[in-house]
């Protein structure tokens, strides 16, 4: 049974993703923990970025762990998403003439100021982790959106590793001159739409609880609170 799902970057970091099941006990999720603790100590890896249910807290501490923040996590389903206007065009990577440049320059503008309090990686760190747990069709992914020829924002739809319809958000964001202007839920309303294209029948999306642009975002597009989440670091002294 997977309980945690799992991104692991060559030598530089593990991302780990508590997978909630009905029946499991505190004890059994953090008996495959400790495993996999150990299969990232034995690797050398840089640091591990754990997101788990803080009923484990004391327990990730007692093994140097640092708490970073609470997530939480908000879903919907896609059945019923709103018709939408013509106002805002949405363009693939893979099928506009935007460089990997020009779409990490967008990237780098959306996420500045971010509330999250995670620590941001490189941009050039983030495209390399596109290709990585995207795939090699990662451009198609990849979109931006647009309205009377100026660029508002990014969105990196994808359907969650390990399911065959549960729609994913690797990142969305809007650039800092359109902010505060209402275009936030109608890119995210599109990306929903964009994440139909992919099959996912449901959406699951998560922020900083801090961050509560994003999450009147979710709201404001149907999205209900499912679930919260630690948000938790360790680092490997050895590197």
């Amino acid at each position: 049974m997977n309980l945690y799902n799992t991104i692991k970057n060559e030598k530089e970091y593990w991302l780990v993703d508590q997978v909630k099941q009905e029946g499991i006990s505190t004890e059994a999720y953090m008996e495959m923990f400790q495993k996999l603790l150990g299969e990232w100590q034995e690797g050398n890896i840089g640091y591990i970025s754990v997101l788990m249910d803080e009923v484990h807290e004391q327990e990730l501490k007692q093994l140097g762990f640092i708490k970073i923040s609470t997530i939480v996590e908000y879903t919907r389903t896609l059945e019923d998403i709103p018709i939408l206007d013509g106002e805002i065009q949405a363009y693939s990577l893979s099928e506009s003439n935007m460089s990997d440049q020009g779409f990490a320059s967008l990237y780098q503008a959306c996420r500045s100021g971010s509330a999250n309090k995670n620590k941001q990686q490189t941009i050039e760190q983030i495209m390399q982790s596109l290709h990585h747990e995207l795939g090699a069709r990662w451009r198609d992914h990849c979109f931006y959106f647009t309205s009377n020829n100026e660029k508002l924002g990014i969105a990196i739809p994808h359907i969650e590793m390990g399911t065959a319809d549960e729609g994913r958000m690797f990142y969305f964001g809007v650039v800092p001159e359109w902010r505060g202007k209402g275009y936030g839920a109608k890119l995210h309303l599109h990306t929903l739409t964009l994440l139909k294209l992919f099959h996912a029948t449901y959406y699951v999306g998560s922020t900083d609880e801090a961050n509560t642009n994003m999450i009147a975002i979710f709201e404001r597009n149907g999205c209900m609170l499912r679930d919260r989440k630690g948000i938790y670091r360790l680092e490997n002294n050895k590197c």
